[in-house]
Parts: C-alpha cells; sequence; structure tokens
C-alpha cells in the first residue's frame, strides 16, 4: 500500500467528522485516532489509452443545525398545542426503508409548499423496562434523528420537537422548516 499526507481540506473534513461522532457509551471514550496519513491501493499498471476516472469532490456537512430551542411566541404555541401542522406524514407499519423514503418525499413536498411545521408520526416508544432489562425505542422513532442529520434537506429544519398530546405526544414529532431566503 502507498502512503499520502492528508490535504488540509482532507484534514478539516477529517476533525468535523470526528467532532460529530457521538459515542454509544457515553463513558467509554477513547483518544482520537490521528489523520495524518490515508492508505491507497497501489496503482494498477498504466495501460495506454485509457483517461482516469476524476475523483467525486468530498461533501461538507449541513451548515445549519436544528435548534433545541425556538423563540417565545414558537415556545409557547407548541407547549400550548395551538400550533397546527401544515402536513403530516404516518411512518406506523412502514420498513425502516421505506419509512426513511417516504420521510424524504414529505420533506421534499412540504418545502415545495412552503410549509412550516410537518408532523411526523413515529408511534410511541415502549415504555422503558426497570431491573436489569433493556431500554428499547421502536425502531423508526431510533433511527429518525439520524435520517433528519443526513438528509439532503438537514440545513432546512429549524428544529424537532415531541408533538403535543392532541397531535401524538411521544409519538410523533414536529418538524419546524425554515422560512426560504
Amino acid at each position: 500500500m502507498v502512503r499520502r499526507r492528508l490535504s488540509q481540506d482532507e484534514e478539516a473534513l477529517w476533525n468535523a467528522l470526528i467532532r460529530s461522532v457521538r459515542p454509544i457509551r457515553p463513558g467509554a471514550r477513547s483518544a482520537p485516532l490521528p489523520a495524518t496519513a490515508i492508505a491507497l491501493p497501489e496503482p494498477p499498471a498504466a495501460k495506454t489509452g485509457l483517461t482516469p476516472v476524476p475523483q467525486r469532490p468530498l461533501v461538507a456537512p449541513p451548515s445549519r443545525t436544528p435548534a433545541a430551542v425556538l423563540d417565545n411566541g414558537w415556545e409557547r404555541r407548541i407547549r400550548s398545542g395551538a400550533i397546527t401542522p401544515d402536513m403530516s406524514i404516518d411512518l406506523h407499519g412502514h420498513t425502516l426503508a421505506m419509512a426513511h423514503a417516504r420521510l424524504d418525499q414529505a420533506l421534499a413536498q412540504a418545502l415545495s409548499r412552503d410549509a412550516r411545521v410537518l408532523l411526523v408520526v413515529t408511534g410511541k416508544p415502549p415504555k422503558t423496562v426497570r431491573n436489569g432489562g433493556e431500554a428499547r425505542r421502536g425502531a423508526i422513532r431510533g433511527e429518525i434523528g439520524h435520517w433528519l442529520e443526513t438528509s439532503p434537506y438537514a440545513d432546512r429544519i429549524a428544529s424537532v420537537r415531541v408533538a403535543h398530546p392532541r397531535h401524538g405526544g411521544d409519538g410523533a414529532l414536529y418538524l419546524i422548516l425554515r422560512r426560504k431566503k
């Protein structure tokens, strides 16, 4: 294997990736690995007349992330249940792949309609098992945070909040979408 040094852009991207990773067990942290060199496979024997395949550019992470707290008007409307979703989607009964695809479709549709609030019904998470049992969540509910973070529309999501009980409570989420610029 031939080794080469990372460029400044690649090293910055690697460091951003390292900072974005959350440990599964927060108490078990290890020291970050140095990202100074990467291994590349040895190039095959040169053939005449062939052009090399261009490398795909690295994609930067979304520039904005959802806010934990919105302004007082939004907070008051969410707490009181006075918020009215512009659109809703129910992911019950779907496989993970199908639910993920439907969520992306719903986000695209909501953004094309200039909707501000999308209600996503994921289903209530099972109650926590105590006394040595495992705490589990529903599969869709467990994945939806990751799906939203890695979505092509992640920078258009202003906040993700648990819905008011009249809209599903713990079994649903409000996606507050940013306005177009």
